[in-house]
C-alpha cells in the first residue's frame, strides 16, 4: 500500500501546472480578444467619418430614412461628418457641379464604336436596314438622321436621392437618372421630327429644330421629376439625309442655296436703292426746308423794314422820297460813265432835258485836198 500510495503522490502537483498554464492562457486570449475588440470598435468609429467633395453634396440615410428635414438633409463641403456603418446608415454622393453628357440612340444609322472614334462611316447599303439603321420621319413624310448630345447637370439632389439611388453601395448611381434624360432626349428627337419639314430640318431651320428638341427633353425632365438641368446651347443636335440619296439631297441643297443668294441679292439691291432714293429725298427735302426758312426769313425781315419806314413816309412823304432816292442813287449810277443831275425847279415843275445824238458817227477827214 505505501508503495501504491507513493507512485501516485506527484499528480496533484502536475494537475495545478496544468490548470495553472490554462488558466493564464485563457487570461491572455481574453486580453487579446479585448484588445481585438477595441481595436476593431476604434477602426468602425474611424471608418464612420467621411467628408463632402467640393463638387457635390452628400445625405446620410439611417434604415433608408434621410436625416434632418428639406435643405438640412444636404452635407455640403468644408466639413467633417460621421455616420454609423452600412447598413445602420448608408452616405449618399450626388454631384452637383460635375457636367454629364448622353447621346440619344435613336434615329441615326448604325456605326461602331471603332468608327465613332476614327470618325469614318460605313459604307451605305443599296437600302435602310431597320434592324440596325435608326432614323425619324419629318413632318412631310420624309426620312432623316438625326441625333442629339445633351450636356446636364444635377440642379435638384433630393429628387436625385429618391429617385435614382442604387441600394448596391453607399454611392450614388449616375446611370439611372443617364439613362432617364437619354430617353427623353431619344423622344425628344421623334417628337421634333415629326413637327419640322425635311428641308428646315436639313438647312432652312435647324436651330429652329435644335431648340423645339431642347424645349421638349425640358418638358419631359420637368414632367419626370428628373432633377436636372439643361441650359442654353446644353444641347446639340446633328441632322444628314439619308446617306442613299446623298446625291440627290446635294442637288436640292445647291439648288436652294443658289435660289436664297439671288434672293438674297435681290434683297441687297432693294435696300441700296431704297437707302438711295431715302437719302435723295431727304437731302431734297432739307434744301426745300432750308429755302423756306430762309424765305420767311426775308419776308419777315422785309416786312420788320416796311414796318418802320412806315411812319416816316406817313409823316413827310416827299422827304421819305427824296432821302430813298438819295440812298439810292449811289447804287444805282455806280457802274454808270456819265453822270447828270438835274435839280427840280423852284415852281415844282418837272425840268426838260434833250440831248442831240448823232446816229451815225462822223466820217473822218482826208489829209489831201
Amino acid at each position: 500500500m505505501s508503495n501504491h500510495d507513493h507512485s501516485h503522490s506527484p499528480l496533484p502537483e502536475t494537475r495545478d501546472a496544468g490548470s495553472q498554464a490554462l488558466s493564464e492562457a485563457l487570461r491572455s486570449s481574453f486580453v487579446i480578444v479585448k484588445i481585438a475588440m477595441v481595436a476593431l470598435v476604434v477602426i468602425i468609429f474611424a471608418a464612420g467619418f467621411f467628408t463632402v467633395g467640393p463638387q457635390e453634396k452628400a445625405v446620410i440615410l439611417r434604415f433608408g430614412k434621410p436625416l434632418g428635414e428639406g435643405q438640412k438633409m444636404l452635407l455640403s463641403s468644408g466639413k467633417l461628418y460621421w455616420s454609423f456603418p452600412y447598413p445602420i446608415d448608408e452616405v449618399i454622393h450626388i454631384p452637383i457641379t460635375e457636367v454629364q453628357q448622353v447621346k440619344t440612340t435613336v434615329g441615326w444609322y448604325y456605326t461602331t464604336p471603332e468608327q465613332e472614334v476614327a470618325g469614318t462611316e460605313p459604307p451605305p447599303g443599296p437600302s435602310l436596314n431597320p434592324a440596325v439603321d435608326g432614323y425619324v420621319l419629318s413632318a412631310d413624310r420624309n426620312i432623316v438622321h438625326t441625333r442629339a448630345t445633351v450636356l446636364y447637370r444635377i440642379e435638384n439632389p433630393l429628387t436625385a436621392i429618391f429617385n435614382f439611388t442604387s441600394g448596391t453601395n453607399h454611392n450614388f448611381s449616375l446611370a439611372g437618372i443617364s439613362n432617364a434624360v437619354q430617353n427623353a432626349a431619344n423622344n425628344a428627337i421623334i417628337y421634333a421630327a415629326s413637327r419640322f419639314n425635311v428641308d428646315d430640318i436639313l438647312t432652312r431651320n435647324r436651330a429652329g429644330f435644335q431648340d423645339a428638341v431642347k424645349q421638349r427633353i425640358v418638358e419631359l425632365a420637368e414632367q419626370e421629376h428628373l432633377g436636372v438641368a439643361i441650359g442654353d446651347g446644353d444641347v446639340q443636335v446633328e441632322s444628314i439625309p439619308p446617306r442613299q440619296l446623298k446625291d440627290v439631297f446635294a442637288q436640292v441643297t445647291t439648288a436652294q442655296l443658289n435660289y436664297d443668294k439671288l434672293l438674297s441679292d435681290a434683297h441687297s439691291e432693294e435696300n441700296r436703292i431704297l437707302s438711295q432714293a431715302s437719302a435723295e429725298a431727304a437731302s431734297i427735302t432739307n434744301a426745300a426746308e432750308s429755302a423756306r426758312t430762309r424765305f420767311v426769313s426775308g419776308v419777315k425781315s422785309d416786312a420788320k423794314a416796311f414796318s418802320e419806314l412806315l411812319p416816316k413816309y406817313q409823316a413827310d412823304p416827299k422827304l421819305f422820297a427824296q432821302m430813298e432816292l438819295a440812298k439810292a442813287m449811289p447804287q444805282i449810277l455806280t457802274n454808270v460813265q456819265d453822270k447828270i443831275f438835274m435839280p427840280q425847279r423852284g415852281d415844282g415843275q418837272p425840268r426838260e432835258m434833250r440831248l442831240l445824238i448823232s446816229r451815225e458817227p462822223p466820217q473822218p477827214r482826208s489829209a489831201t485836198p
